[in-house]
C-alpha cells in the first residue's frame, strides 16, 4: 500500500514538473510566433499589446488544454497495465 502511495506522490510531482516545463515552452514558442508575425506583416501600433492579446487567446485555446494530457495519459497507461497484470 505504501508503494502505491509513493508511486502516486512521486508521479504527481514528476508530472507537475513536466507540465510546467512544457507549458512554459509552448507559451514561449507562441510568443515568438506572434512577434515574428508582427515583424513579417510590418504592422504599426503597439507590438506588446498585439503579443499580449495573442497570448490571451492562446490561454483559452485547445492546444493549451491538450497539455493537460501530461497528467491523463500516464495515469491511464499505468492503470491499464495494473489491471492487465492483476486480472
Amino acid at each position: 500500500m505504501m508503494g502505491l502511495v509513493r508511486l502516486i506522490g512521486i508521479g504527481f510531482i514528476v508530472l507537475s514538473v513536466i507540465y510546467i516545463c512544457l507549458s512554459f515552452y509552448s507559451r514561449s514558442i507562441r510568443r515568438k510566433k506572434l512577434e515574428q508575425e508582427w515583424n513579417d506583416a510590418a504592422m504599426t501600433g503597439d507590438k506588446d499589446r498585439f503579443v499580449e492579446q495573442g497570448l490571451k487567446s492562446y490561454d483559452s485555446s485547445l492546444r493549451r488544454k491538450l497539455i493537460l494530457g501530461v497528467y491523463v495519459i500516464p495515469v491511464v497507461i499505468i492503470g491499464t497495465i495494473l489491471y492487465v497484470v492483476n486480472h
